[in-house]
């Protein structure tokens, strides 16, 4: 009788930790559980708006491209100022459900990042411009192309790229993002003063007159020969829309919680791997986070006596329980939802079997000392 109330205390401080191994999964999975308040405010003492961590501003519509065939140019100017120096997050992306991201773009380690949705396979669609935001001061950029071939203008003066760079008016379809990635949580942090969208390359002239303007008046002078598809001056000082100065007729809505406009499912890991220290890192996390829930299951479930194999159960177990995570993911802003933490947290899962197999006994002496203490 004795042996049997020690293995039943044994067996009920198992369960006691599985339990809290099995919430503390949950909350690292899914915390904060809901989407938070878009930090998007207006700028009290002049035009424009401040973003903060988790902030985002979407178009009512979707750009579409122009019915004219022989529309070859485009331009966009930007007049912000970013919080740091080193940011690496999306400042602004377009995009649509049949390309994905059509063109965006980004701080870099104090550089900006192009990109564009070519199709072209052979195009090299990314490109640099070093120096642009380490100094965190405010700064005007324009991007201007013909027939694909583009200019980056840097404070009114031409920059030279890292390698050539494409840009067609097609690439500025579809919804427009400000301040995150429109597929995944990328928030930007800093200051929007001024947006413009032409359907014309403009000349170095124009970006010039347009620098001196934007950070005199706080918007561009526009000749009439100038065909501004959008304008958006960021005028208003309240409210949640954007109005769109120029002939699009396309505002701009700030949601009142952060969100993400087309957020990935499930994503595969062949396209959610890169080389850098920060995957590595999430590999090592999410191995290591699903091992207790591995130890501790595997041996509630060996002490348990009514599951045939307890190792098999527990994986199956670890494996759907990063499932439920990564699925409920997909609805939390904050959170990444993709097969590779499936997978990683299967193994983290296994290990912990492993582990528990090795250590059996260590953990029935530790299991001894916990239940004298708490039932002398």
């Amino acid at each position: 009788m004795i042996d049997q109330s020690e293995s039943a205390i044994q067996l009920r401080i198992l369960g006691v930790l599985c339990v809290f191994v099995f919430c503390g999964i949950l909350v690292a999975g899914l915390w904060p559980f809901n989407a938070p308040l878009n930090e998007v405010t207006w700028l009290g003492n002049k035009n424009g708006l401040r973003f903060g961590r988790h902030g985002t501003v979407l178009s009512f519509g979707a750009f579409k491209t122009s019915s004219s065939q022989r529309e070859t140019s485009c331009s966009v100017e930007l007049w912000l100022q970013p919080a740091r120096g080193y940011d690496s997050n999306t400042l602004l992306a377009f995009y649509s459900r049949e390309n994905q991201i059509q063109f965006s773009l980004r701080p870099f380690e104090g550089n900006l990042r192009l990109r564009s949705g070519s199709r072209d396979k052979d195009v090299n669609a990314g490109a640099y411009v070093g120096d642009v935001f380490r100094n965190r001061k405010l700064v005007f950029i324009a991007i201007t192309a013909a027939r694909q071939d583009a200019a980056v203008y840097v404070n009114g003066t031409l920059s030279r790229t890292s390698a050539p760079f494409r840009l067609s008016p097609d690439d500025l379809t579809g919804e427009l993002v400000l301040g995150t990635s429109p597929v995944v949580n990328d928030g930007w942090s800093g200051e929007l003063l001024g947006l413009a969208i032409y359907k014309q390359e403009l000349t170095a002239a124009q970006v010039s007159r347009h620098f001196e303007t934007w950070t005199a008046k706080g918007r561009p002078d526009l000749s009439q020969n100038e065909r501004v598809l959008a304008l958006y001056l960021f005028d208003e000082h309240r409210g949640r829309v954007v109005h769109d100065h120029g002939g699009s007729g396309i505002d701009l809505y700030i949601p009142e919680r952060y969100l993400i406009l087309h957020e990935k499912f499930l994503e595969p890991p062949w396209k959610e791997f890169y080389t850098g220290w920060s995957y590595w890192q999430n590999v090592g996390i999410n191995i290591g986070g699903f091992i207790p829930l591995g130890f501790f299951f595997c041996a509630y479930l060996t002490s348990e006596r009514q599951i045939s194999r307890p190792a098999v159960v527990t994986v199956i177990l670890g494996a759907a329980v990063s499932l439920t995570i990564e699925v409920l993911q997909a609805y939390l802003p904050t959170r990444d939802s993709g097969m590779t933490d499936i997978i990683t947290n299967t193994l983290g899962t296994g290990v912990g079997v492993v582990l528990y197999r090795w250590k059996a006994a260590l953990l029935n002496k530790t299991l001894n000392r916990i239940r004298f203490i708490v039932f002398p």
